[in-house]
């Protein structure tokens, strides 16, 4: 959150969208810091075990006496249906709305997935609380499913959500081959400055590194042992 903060009060870099894994999904904190940021969407990893509605149930306010005192909670009525899992949601789904999108390029060609989108009402401690998308993911070959929200608005399309599942996958992409092609993991410093500078001069050249292929096209197919 703290980073978060910093980075929109500097208001060095322009930003729209922030991705993130279920570590900040899970996290009430981080959601409501973003939440706060008007021109800000989301799109955040979920767990399987998320629990939501399809439509929001309703609620009322019942008192009650606590120590002596009156208070008020909110109960769920004129409904008898549970909250559904993310994972239960998906396995119900019909395969007429699933729809084949590219997610991106990889080194084998095309990286395809099946999507799914339904606007959902989350559940917390038994009570409805927002109303985001709920998009899932699905790979066509082993079957396994990917949950993200966010708090898009109600006519974003579908494209939108495909290229913000993908966006991860180009920054793990340029950490593992700094690893592996360009010595990032390969330091031996103690302090974070140099930390920092080796990480960054790491990633430039990456990046460097890219366009030059990108312009040699098929005869910078060893770019890298001739950039060493």
């Amino acid at each position: 959150v703290e980073l978060f903060q910093e980075i929109r009060d500097q208001g060095v870099i322009p930003f729209r969208y922030v991705v993130a894994d279920t570590l900040y999904g899970n996290s009430p904190d981080f959601i409501e810091t973003l939440e706060k940021v008007a021109e800000v969407t989301y799109f955040v990893a979920m767990p399987h075990s998320t629990l939501c509605w399809l439509d929001k149930p309703m609620t009322v306010k019942k008192e009650y006496r606590h120590k002596g005192s009156k208070r008020t909670r909110n109960i769920l009525v004129g409904t008898e249906k549970a909250p559904l899992s993310f994972s239960k949601i998906a396995q119900n789904t019909n395969n007429y709305f699933w729809y084949r999108r590219i997610v991106s390029e990889g080194a084998k060609g095309p990286i395809e997935y099946e999507f799914t989108r339904k606007r959902v009402t989350l559940s917390r401690k038994g009570l409805p609380t927002k109303e985001v998308w709920l998009i899932i993911k699905r790979n066509r070959d082993t079957g396994r499913y990917f949950y993200y929200i966010s708090n898009a608005s109600r006519d974003s399309r579908l494209k939108t959500f495909v290229w913000l599942s993908g966006i991860r996958w180009a920054i793990e992409q340029c950490f593992e081959e700094t690893k592996s092609e360009l010595g990032m993991d390969h330091y031996e410093v103690r302090k974070y400055p140099s930390w920092n500078r080796h990480i960054l001069i790491s990633m430039l050249s990456h990046f460097f590194l890219w366009h030059i292929k990108i312009r040699l096209g098929e005869k910078s197919t060893h770019y890298y042992s001739v950039a060493a």
